[in-house]
């Protein structure tokens, strides 16, 4: 029996042997995994932490952001009604002048008017006295005044001479242009009417 005693006694030893390293190992293993778990931990703790230092950012950026955007929309209110009032204020001017041009022109329409209805005036005045100028070179005496379309006929004793008077720098008119160029060409002739 001592055998079998001894061969049970060893093999109790083999089994709390197998048992201890089994309990070292699975120690071993709970050590390794609590190890890992507090790494893990760290890991997740590191981790809420940056993840709450970019939430934080984040908001401080959002943050920034809308003040920014406030101030800008601010800015450009204030900017808005500034430009607002510089338009009205140029429409204004701008009708102003536009008010002044139209009373300019019609000033200097009034004024144009005056100038040719006195140019005119006086054309008549030197067309009576012309005969009676240094410049007139016909005898007053042979010249008829006709008026219109020619101021002057002179009946000289050689030539017979049509004479238009012009004052500054009046220009002859179509119809006087075209009596001109007639009696340059010889186009005159002479008709006797006779009434009964």
């Amino acid at each position: 029996m001592n055998i079998f005693l001894e061969i049970s006694l060893i093999g109790c030893i083999i089994c709390l042997s197998f048992i201890f390293y089994k309990f070292k190992k699975n120690q071993f293993n709970v050590e390794s995994i609590q190890k890992e778990n507090n790494l893990l931990k760290d890991q997740l703790t590191n981790s809420q932490q940056e993840y709450k230092r970019r939430e934080e950012s984040l908001n401080n950026t959002i943050n920034d952001l809308r003040s920014s955007f406030e101030k800008e929309q601010l800015f450009l209110s204030e900017r808005k009604e500034e430009l607002d009032l510089k338009e009205k204020k140029l429409l204004a001017d701008i009708a102003n002048l536009e008010s002044q041009l139209i009373e300019e022109t019609d000033n200097r329409k009034k004024i144009a008017s005056q100038k040719k209805s006195s140019e005119v005036r006086l054309g008549g005045i030197a067309e009576t006295l012309a005969p009676f100028l240094d410049q007139f070179e016909f005898d007053p005496e042979n010249c008829t005044f006709l008026g219109k379309p020619i101021d002057y006929i002179s009946f000289g004793k050689d030539t017979i001479t049509l004479i238009e008077v012009k004052s500054g720098n009046s220009q002859l008119n179509s119809k006087q242009r075209t009596i001109r160029d007639q009696v340059k060409n010889n186009q005159v002739s002479w008709k006797e009417i006779r009434i009964k």
